[in-house]
């Protein structure tokens, strides 16, 4: 009998002693590092925006997150979540003694692990630091962290770490990133109903999903409600006007990529600036992109390349008809038109933000950015740069060049060689004007011009553009230097800036958490006298008006520009700008071979100009529509034309009244 008392005793002890036994067992076998969360710092999404806060992209690493603080919570949030997952959790240690109790009965009834109920410290535990098998052991070590983690960290920043933390489905993590990405809301501006889908989420964030399944969802969120009307925390009209709300939820990808030619040189740009952590470091970084503008500009090109590939269709068509009739016709070459593609950057002429930036026609085909990395020739739209010079050297649009042909001889590898260059129309006009000249994009006029300053002189002065790499032969007349679409772009700026050459931005500010850490600084350089600047607007504004640009041209808007075409038309420029935008649009094969024969820089990069300010006139119709001419610009009348002088270019001397008694000489 007293045998029997002693075994009863010590299954009694032992059993009770258990719990302890085990609690020990895995206090000494596992180390319980809790640093993860009491030093949590989760990889951030980085978010991109245009110039007007619209959001143009996400950047992130694995998981789309964004942070809140536990300030930028809103209550009802809190009071949501603790109804449905934790009622007790502000009185609790870290776990739910009653929870444990029903854990194991469950565990008894059913002969196997089931799943109890995990208060909210439990469930971060388990979303953190353990995986989600259903074993006692992992839910012995669960406790044990969030026994832990509870004498570590206060209520609130445990909740932190959880709103942060928690998945809560379509690739959300965090439940500001999915407020932003499920109702396009703020925390602050989400509604009761919307509050609950969200704290209704982590349960089982594919069956509640409400871009999968709506109804679900909102029979989830209503639960939630209801909790919230029975704990006493809502009142009836609060629950009633809950119940009934519908909310609209949209259906969006994780990057929301808008605008995927900004989001890569802007990612290319933070790292020169020293933000390694991009994808992962949270940032803020509000761009000088226009969205609707960088939309107009990306269908402007796409429209113009489409009717490229029209024309060349023609062009092939009409060779085949005339040689039907004429068999001595000249077929031109096949042309490989996969190869054509093109690039548009558009610039805020006095501050230099970029507000459009298009690197190829189609993304999804080629990500390379041929307005950034691609450098090519820009031909007879690098003229104005020549011009320039004669004009801030006292030239003037009447001044008389001559367009004559000449041949001109120099020594290569030690043999004699020969340049005869020629005008595009093969045709010579004697003497012309010089605005006639760059109007015409008369080559032979330019190069006479080049040698009439002088080449030593024309480098000098052309040092003040900062041009890098520039030719010292004659061959500068006709643009053989290679730029990219934005390079051009930036020495453009002292034509569309009345005198003062502005470096491009792309970034405006980056933002930290709240700290500012990069912020643009406008950079000017003085080139020349706004009444200079202004009579070359002049001549580039016949240009488009009656010159080589005509398909450049916008009803309702002045421009001025000018078109550019390599040898052999390999590539096709238009460089351009109203009153206020500068633009710069080039078309060419990826592989410098040439385009079409008769595919030329107003013909193909024109049309995607003009479209680009037809849209611009839309989107902004009270943008300034007329160039103003400067204080000291003299306009007199000349063959019947007006033409602009200052006291640099001065008019041309006016005759004295001829003497009838003067003798004259023959």
């Amino acid at each position: 009998m007293m045998k029997m008392k002693n075994i009863f005793f010590g299954i009694l002890l032992l059993g009770f002693l258990s719990p302890f036994l085990v609690l020990g067992y895995f206090l000494m076998a596992y180390n319980y590092d809790i640093s993860t969360l009491t030093n949590y710092k989760p990889e951030v999404t980085t978010r991109v925006y245009d110039k007007n806060g619209d959001k143009i992209a996400n950047i992130f690493n694995k998981k789309h997150r964004y942070y809140a603080t536990f300030s930028q919570i809103p209550p009802k949030i809190i009071e949501a979540l603790v109804a449905i997952e934790d009622t007790t959790f502000f009185e609790h240690p870290g776990i739910n003694i009653d929870a444990i109790f029903r854990a194991a009965i469950k565990v008894i009834r059913a002969g196997r692990a089931v799943e109890g109920a995990s208060t909210i410290t439990q469930q971060l535990v388990k979303n953190v630091l353990l995986t989600r098998e259903k074993k006692l052991s992992r839910k012995i070590k669960e406790a044990i962290f969030a026994l832990k983690l509870e004498n570590a960290l206060s209520k609130e920043q445990i909740l932190e770490c959880y709103l942060n933390e928690i998945y809560y489905g379509h690739g959300y993590y965090g439940i500001k990133t999915a407020a932003d990405g499920y109702f396009h809301k703020k925390l602050d501006d989400l509604t009761l109903k919307e509050m609950a889908i969200l704290v209704g989420l982590p349960k089982a964030p594919s069956t509640y999903a409400p871009t999968k399944n709506y109804e679900i969802s909102m029979g989830r969120a209503n639960r939630v409600i209801t909790r919230m009307r029975t704990l006493g925390w809502i009142d009836e009209l609060a629950y009633q006007e809950a119940l009934a709300e519908s909310p609209e939820v949209f259906n969006d990808t994780l990057t929301q990529n808008r605008a995927p030619f900004i989001v890569d040189e802007v990612t290319r740009r933070a790292r020169a600036l020293g933000v390694d952590d991009i994808k992962t470091g949270g940032y803020e970084i509000y761009t000088t992109i226009d969205l609707r503008l960088q939309d107009a500009a990306r269908v402007a090109l796409k429209n113009a390349y489409g009717l490229s590939l029209e024309r060349i269709e023609a062009y092939k068509i009409k060779d085949q008809e005339i040689l039907l009739k004429d068999p001595t016709w000249e077929i031109a070459g096949d042309t490989n038109t996969t190869l054509l593609n093109g690039a548009l950057v558009s610039l805020d002429s006095k501050t230099g933000d970029i507000l459009a930036l298009v690197g190829s026609v189609d993304y999804k085909v080629s990500s390379y950015n041929r307005a950034t990395q691609g450098r090519r020739q820009p031909g007879s739209a690098f003229k104005p740069f020549i011009y320039q010079v004669a004009v801030d050297l006292g030239y003037s649009g009447a001044t008389k060049l001559v367009d004559i042909a000449r041949t001109y001889k120099y020594e290569k590898d030690g043999k004699e060689m020969k340049w005869q260059p020629r005008n595009y129309e093969k045709n010579y006009k004697g003497l012309i004007s010089l605005r006639e000249a760059l109007i015409h994009s008369r080559n032979l006029a330019t190069i006479n011009l080049v040698n009439d300053i002088g080449l030593p002189q024309l480098l000098r002065e052309f040092e003040k553009f900062g041009i890098e790499n520039l030719p010292h032969d004659l061959s500068i007349s006709l643009g053989t230097i290679s730029l990219s679409p934005l390079q051009l772009a930036k020495y453009y700026t002292s034509f569309a800036n009345h005198g003062l050459q502005v470096q491009p931005h792309l970034i405006n500010i980056i933002d930290k958490g709240g700290h500012i850490i990069y912020k643009k600084l406008e950079e000017t350089k003085f080139i020349t006298e706004p009444t200079q600047a202004y009579i070359m607007t002049t001549i580039l504004r016949d240009v488009v008006n009656r010159g080589t640009g005509r398909r450049a041209r916008a009803r309702g808007i002045e421009l001025a520009g000018k078109t550019g075409t390599t040898n052999n038309n390999v590539d096709g420029w238009f460089a351009g700008y109203s009153p206020t935008v500068e633009t710069i649009v080039w078309f060419g094969n990826d592989d410098n071979t040439p385009m079409h024969r008769w595919e030329t820089g107003g013909k193909i990069a024109g049309p995607a100009f003009s479209q680009f300010y037809q849209s611009l006139l839309k989107l902004y119709p009270q943008i300034q529509r007329k160039f103003i001419a400067p204080e000291g610009i003299i306009e007199v009348e000349v063959d019947k034309r007006k033409e602009y002088f200052s006291d640099i270019s001065k008019p041309p001397r006016i005759e004295n009244e001829v003497n009838p008694e003067e003798e004259l000489l023959f």
